[in-house]
């Protein structure tokens, strides 16, 4: 099902790119944490996935 219904005859107009911008935000915000996790992670323990 598209989030942009299609309307009936006339020009076809292309879907909104904003879905597209909001998806590339939240997964820019999940890398971006996750690298801050990962760098504190390593600077606080001085390992990434071990226990301290």
């Amino acid at each position: 099902m598209s989030p942009m219904p299609q309307s009936r005859g006339g020009k076809i107009s292309p879907p909104s790119n904003l879905y597209t911008a909001i998806l590339a935000l939240a997964f820019g915000v999940l890398l971006a944490t996750s690298a801050y996790v990962t760098y504190a992670c390593h600077a606080r323990y001085g390992t990434i996935f071990g226990q301290p």
